[in-house]
C-alpha cells in the first residue's frame, strides 16, 4: 500500500465530507497532530484496525482508502454516505436547535447553483452541499418576514425538490416521497402556484416510485386543473408549469400501461409547448415542444411500445434536444437505449449508452437504472459494441 497515496485519500475524503481536521481526529480517536502525518503521508496507515476505523468514520468501504481503482470510481459518483446525510439532514429540524440566522440572499443563490448542477447531471457536487443547504434553507423560512418570505419558501421548495429528485435517482424511494411530500406542505401554506406547481411534479414522481402511481395522476391533474385560470391569465409566467404537468401525468399514465390517457395528457401539453413564445419564462424546466416529444418516446418505453417509441425518436430532431440541459439528453439517451434493447437492436444500444456516458457520465457511471442496461447489454452484445459495453462496466463498478 502507498502510505502517501492512502493519507492523500483519507484527506480528500475528510475534506468531502465536510469534516474539520480536529472534528474528524476526535471521531477517529487520534489527534490532529496524527492526522496531519496521516494526510502528509509522513505517517503510514497500515494497520487494518485503523483503516477500518477511520473508513467507518468516513462512512466508506476500507478499500475505497486502499484501492486505486476503488478511489477513482467512488470519486466520480455520489457514494451511500452522501445519501445518507441526505437522509439525516430531513431529519433535522433547525428551529428547534437555536437561533442560527442564515443570508437569504446567500441561500438562495447557493439553491440556484445546486440547481444547475441538477440540470447538468452533476450529481456528486449536489450530493456534497444539499444537507447543509436543506438546513439552511429550513431555518431562511422559519425566520423570514415580510415581503422576504414568498422568496424564502421558494427556495426551500427547490431544495426539497432536489433532495427528492437525488433520493429517487439513487434509489431510496421511501425518503424521497418524504421530501416532496415536504415541499408540497411548505407550496400548500403559501398558496403559492409558482411553488405548488413545481412541489406536486415531485410529490408525483415520488409517488410512483412506491407504487402510488394512480394517486400520482391524480395529484397531477388536480393540480393542472386548479392553476388553469390562472395560466389564462398569466401564460408567459405560468404555461411552462402547467405544460410540465401534463408531461409528468403522461409518464405515470404510461407506468399503469394506461396508453389512452397518456396520449390525452401528451396531446394537451404539447398543445399548451406550442403557443410557448421566446418571451416566456420555462423556469428551468425546458418546456417546449421538443421536450414533450422526447416525454413520448418515454412514455411510449414505459408502455412496452419499442418500436413506435423508436419511430416517433426519428422525427426529433437531434439539434433541438441538444439545446436542452444535459440531465434532460441524458434521460432522453437512456429511453433510446431502453427502445433499441427492447427490439433486439443491441449494437444500437450500446452506442447509445456510451453516448450518454460522454455527455452525462455521472448518469451512467452512477445511477442503478444505467447500472442494470450495463449488466443486460454486457449479456446480448458482442465484437467491439461489446468492448464498449465492459469498458463502460468497469468504470461504474458494475461486473460484466
Amino acid at each position: 500500500m502507498d502510505v502517501e497515496h492512502i493519507g492523500a485519500r483519507v484527506r480528500y475524503w475528510r475534506l468531502r465530507r465536510r469534516l474539520g481536521r480536529k472534528q474528524f481526529a476526535d471521531m477517529v480517536g487520534r489527534s490532529a497532530s496524527w492526522l496531519d502525518k496521516v494526510e502528509t503521508g509522513e505517517r503510514g496507515l497500515t494497520r487494518l484496525p485503523v483503516i477500518q476505523r477511520v473508513a467507518e468514520v468516513l462512512d466508506l468501504d476500507p478499500a475505497v482508502l486502499t484501492d486505486d481503482v476503488r478511489d477513482r470510481r467512488a470519486r466520480r459518483c455520489v457514494d451511500g454516505g452522501e445519501v445518507r446525510a441526505i437522509r439525516q439532514a430531513l431529519a433535522n429540524h433547525p428551529g428547534l436547535c437555536g437561533p442560527s440566522v442564515p443570508d437569504l440572499a446567500a441561500v438562495a443563490r447557493q439553491a440556484t447553483y445546486l440547481d444547475h448542477a441538477w440540470s447538468m447531471s452533476r450529481f456528486s457536487v449536489l450530493s456534497r452541499h444539499l444537507p447543509e443547504l436543506m438546513g439552511s434553507a429550513q431555518a431562511a423560512a422559519d425566520l423570514a418576514t415580510g415581503a422576504d418570505e414568498p422568496a424564502a419558501h421558494r427556495v426551500l421548495v427547490t431544495v426539497y425538490r432536489l433532495a427528492s429528485s437525488m433520493l429517487l435517482k439513487f434509489g431510496d424511494d421511501d425518503i424521497a416521497w418524504l421530501a416532496a411530500d415536504r415541499a408540497l406542505h411548505v407550496a400548500m401554506r403559501t398558496g403559492d402556484t409558482w411553488s405548488l406547481a413545481r412541489a406536486t411534479r415531485s410529490t408525483a414522481r415520488a409517488m410512483t416510485g412506491v407504487h402510488e402511481q394512480a394517486q400520482a395522476v391524480a395529484t397531477l391533474l388536480a393540480m393542472a386543473d386548479r392553476m388553469r385560470g390562472e395560466v389564462s391569465a398569466a401564460p408567459a409566467d405560468l404555461l411552462a408549469l402547467h405544460g410540465m404537468l401534463y408531461l409528468a401525468a403522461s409518464i405515470v399514465a404510461a407506468e399503469r400501461e394506461d396508453a389512452d390517457l397518456a396520449q390525452d395528457v401528451h396531446d394537451a401539453a404539447l398543445a399548451a409547448a406550442r403557443t410557448m413564445r421566446p418571451e416566456h419564462n420555462d423556469h428551468g424546466t425546458c418546456f417546449g415542444v421538443t421536450n414533450t416529444q422526447i416525454h413520448r418516446v418515454s412514455a411510449l418505453v414505459r408502455l412496452h411500445d419499442c418500436g413506435r417509441a423508436l419511430e416517433f425518436a426519428a422525427t426529433i430532431s437531434p439539434r433541438e434536444v441538444k439545446a436542452l440541459s444535459v440531465e434532460r439528453q441524458a434521460g432522453y439517451l437512456l429511453d433510446l437505449t431502453r427502445a433499441h434493447a427492447g427490439v433486439g437492436d443491441h449494437r444500437q444500444a450500446a452506442r447509445l449508452l456510451g453516448k450518454a456516458e460522454q455527455i452525462a457520465p455521472e448518469e451512467v457511471r452512477c445511477r442503478p437504472l444505467a447500472h442494470g442496461l450495463l449488466r443486460a447489454l454486457v449479456n446480448h452484445t458482442s465484437g467491439e459494441p461489446a468492448r464498449l459495453v465492459r469498458r463502460m462496466a468497469g468504470r461504474a463498478g458494475v461486473e460484466a
